[in-house]
C-alpha cells in the first residue's frame, strides 16, 4: 500500500479497558502493526471452571502480514500471561527489557515454545524501528523492576504509553523514572497519550516501596517465632527488601509456590536480586532449624485456593504446618473478587494460632500505580493533543477523564473507548472510527476458546439447581417403553430422602410416553422435549427449582 499524508494512524485496544487484566493494545499505520503487551486475566466468579482470560487477537490474525511486533512493558502476568497462546497463532518478535524477557523466557520454556520464539532485549532510551514506526523504550517506576513507558513514533507524531507507572523518587533497585525524557518529549509535542487509570479515584500519592521495608524491619525485629511472608512473586523489589530483614536479624530464607521459586530464580540469575551467600536454604533443611531462625516466601496474597498459604492454612501444605506463634504477613492488597478468599485465609490462621498482619492493620503493601498528583504530573509533562485512559474499569476511565478536562485538556480530544475500538489520528485530528472483534477468549485446561456463553450458561445452571438425567429404554420394532423410565439425580436432591417425588416424576414421564405411543410420536427430539417441558413444570411446583433435564433414550 502506497503511504501519503493522508495515512491514518490506528490505536485498537484489544484488552485492558472497562476491566482489570488482559492489556492489549495495537499501534497501526499503512502496512505497520505493533501490539503492545499480551496479557492475561483471572475469570470472575460467572466464570465456573475457568482458569484463564487472554484477548481475542481475531483483528491480528486477519492482519498477519502487517504485525511487525510485540512490544512489552513489564513482566506483570496481565501484560505477559497470554504470549504462550498468542505466539502458537503468531509468531512474531517480542522485545522488552531484560527481566521482562527473562520471565517470557520462562514461560515460553514451560510451554515448548522458546526455541521457536524470538526475544529481543531493549535498554532503557533505546529505540527500535518497525517499518513507519519507531518505538522508544522509556524508564519508568513500578512493582516490578525493569518496567518501561513506550514512546512510538510515527510520520503523523508521537504516541505515548504510559505502561502500569507510579513516581517513587526512592525506588528499591535506585533508578528513578526518567522524567527528563518525558519533559523532552512532551516538549517536542506528543499526540496521543494513553495512561495507567488503576488509581484514579485514590488522592494523593502512592507511597514509596521503601515504606514497606521500614514496616517488614520492625515485624521481624519484634517476631520471636517463624515469619511467614505472602506477596506476589513478581514483586522483586518487595522480595528484595524481605531478604535485606532476615539477613539483618540473623534468618535463613526458604521459598515456597511454583511461581515464587521461578520468578526468584529468574530474577536471582539475571542479577535483579541481591542475596547474601547462605542465606537462602531449602525448605526440608528450615524445618530442621529453630523457628526463631527462619522466613518463608510463599506465593498466596490472594487466598488463591491451590496457592502455598492457602494449603498451609488449611493444613494441606506437605511441609509447612502453622503453628501458634508464628508471625504470617500478606504483603499485598486484595485484587477485586478476592476479598471473600483472603478473609477466609486469614480467619484459618488466625484459628492456627498465627499473628496475621495484612494492609489493614500496617503499611505491609503499597501499589505499584500512580494516584491523582503522579497521574497530573505525567499529564502536565507529557502535555498530548489527544488522550485516551486506558487500563481500568469504565468508572476509573471516566475518572481519568474529568481530570484531564480539570488540566485543561478540550473533552472532544478524549477518547473513553471500549476493547475494539478503532480510534483514527491525523496530525490535528482524532475520531472513533467504528470497531474490530475483540472480547475475551476462555481457556479452560487444554481448551482455548471452546467455552462460550452457552458452555458458561450450562454450567451456571448446573451450578444453582442440579442436574436430573431420565434414562428410558424403547423397542425399535414397536415404539414401545422396554426398561425405565429410571431417573438418576445429581446436586437437585438426594434421592433417598425425595422416594415420593422421584416416583412421581417417573410416573409422570411414563405417562407422557404413553401419549407419545398413542399419537405415534417416535421423534427423539419431540419425546425428549415432552419429557422436559413435562418434568419441568412438576419439579417447579414441588420445589421451585430449575435443574436442567437430560433425557435419554435408548433403543433396543
Amino acid at each position: 500500500m502506497y503511504l501519503t499524508n493522508k495515512t491514518k494512524l490506528k490505536i485498537i485496544p484489544l484488552g485492558g479497558l472497562n476491566e482489570i487484566g488482559k492489556n492489549m493494545t495495537v499501534i497501526e499505520y499503512g502496512n505497520d502493526i505493533i501490539v503492545i503487551d499480551c496479557g492475561l486475566a483471572f475469570p470472575d466468579d460467572e466464570m465456573l471452571g475457568i482458569d484463564l482470560v487472554i484477548p481475542d487477537i481475531s483483528y491480528l490474525l486477519k492482519n498477519k502480514e502487517k504485525v511487525r511486533a510485540i512490544v512489552l512493558t513489564h513482566g506483570h502476568e496481565d501484560h505477559i500471561g497470554a504470549l504462550p497462546y498468542v505466539l502458537r497463532q503468531l509468531n512474531v518478535p517480542v522485545y522488552g527489557t531484560r527481566l521482562t524477557l527473562g520471565l517470557v523466557e520462562y514461560k515460553l520454556k514451560e510451554n515448548g515454545l522458546l526455541r521457536d520464539s524470538k526475544l529481543v532485549t531493549v535498554k532503557p532510551r533505546e529505540t527500535v524501528t518497525f517499518g513507519q514506526l519507531k518505538v522508544e523504550f522509556i524508564r519508568t517506576s513500578h512493582s516490578i523492576a525493569d518496567s518501561a513507558a513506550l514512546a512510538i513514533h510515527t510520520p503523523i507524531g508521537t504516541v505515548f504509553h504510559s505502561g502500569d507507572f507510579k513516581i517513587d523518587f526512592t525506588p528499591i533497585g535506585g533508578e528513578v523514572a526518567d522524567f527528563h525524557r518525558f519533559a523532552e518529549l512532551g516538549e517536542q509535542g506528543v499526540l496521543v497519550m494513553m495512561c495507567d487509570s488503576t488509581n484514579i479515584e485514590r488522592p494523593g500519592y502512592t507511597m514509596s516501596e521503601k515504606t514497606v521495608g521500614d514496616t517488614f524491619d520492625n515485624i521481624f525485629r519484634r517476631a520471636e517465632q517463624r515469619i511467614i511472608v505472602a506477596t506476589f512473586a513478581s514483586n522483586i523489589h518487595r522480595v528484595q527488601q524481605i531478604i535485606d530483614s532476615a539477613y539483618k536479624y540473623g534468618r535463613k530464607v526458604s521459598i515456597s509456590g511454583r511461581s515464587m521459586i521461578n520468578v526468584i530464580n529468574v530474577a536471582n540469575e539475571l542479577g535483579y536480586l541481591s542475596i547474601p551467600e547462605g542465606t537462602f536454604i531449602d525448605i526440608d533443611e528450615a524445618n530442621k532449624l529453630p523457628y526463631s531462625e527462619v522466613v518463608i516466601i510463599t506465593t498466596g496474597s490472594q487466598g488463591e485456593p491451590m496457592s502455598a498459604l492457602t494449603r498451609m492454612a488449611s493444613s494441606e501444605h506437605k511441609k509447612v504446618e502453622i503453628v501458634p506463634g508464628d508471625t504470617v504477613v500478606i504483603s499485598a492488597s486484595a485484587i477485586p473478587g478476592n476479598e471473600k478468599l483472603i478473609s477466609r485465609v486469614i480467619n484459618q490462621l488466625f484459628k492456627k494460632g498465627a499473628e496475621v498482619i495484612y494492609d489493614a492493620l500496617a503499611d505491609v503493601h503499597v501499589s505499584g500505580h500512580a494516584c491523582q498528583e503522579e497521574i497530573k504530573l505525567l499529564h502536565t509533562l507529557i502535555k498530548p493533543q489527544f488522550f485516551i485512559p486506558v487500563h481500568g474499569e469504565y468508572r476509573h476511565l471516566k475518572q481519568h477523564a474529568r481530570l484531564a478536562e480539570d488540566l485543561g485538556m478540550d473533552p472532544k480530544n478524549i477518547f473513553i473507548a471500549d476493547n475494539g475500538t478503532v480510534i483514527e489520528f491525523t496530525k490535528n485530528s482524532g475520531r472513533i472510527a467504528g470497531s474490530v472483534t475483540a472480547g475475551k477468549v476462555l481457556v479452560d485446561g487444554l481448551g482455548v476458546g471452546d467455552v462460550g456463553n452457552i458452555v458458561l450458561r450450562d454450567r451456571k445452571h448446573l451450578s444453582q439447581d442440579g442436574l436430573l438425567v431420565v434414562v428410558v429404554t424403547i423397542s425399535k420394532e414397536k415404539g414401545s417403553v422396554i426398561a425405565g423410565p429410571d431417573i438418576i439425580s445429581r446436586g437437585f436432591v438426594y434421592v433417598r430422602e425425595s422416594e415420593d417425588l422421584m416416583e412421581e416424576a417417573k410416573n409422570l414421564v411414563k405417562g407422557t410416553l404413553s401419549q407419545c405411543e398413542k399419537d405415534d410420536i417416535t421423534e427423539w427430539s419431540s419425546i425428549k422435549t415432552m419429557i422436559k417441558e413435562c418434568l419441568s413444570s412438576f419439579l417447579y411446583e414441588k420445589t421451585k427449582r430449575n435443574p436442567m433435564i437430560l433425557p435419554i433414550i435408548m433403543e433396543i
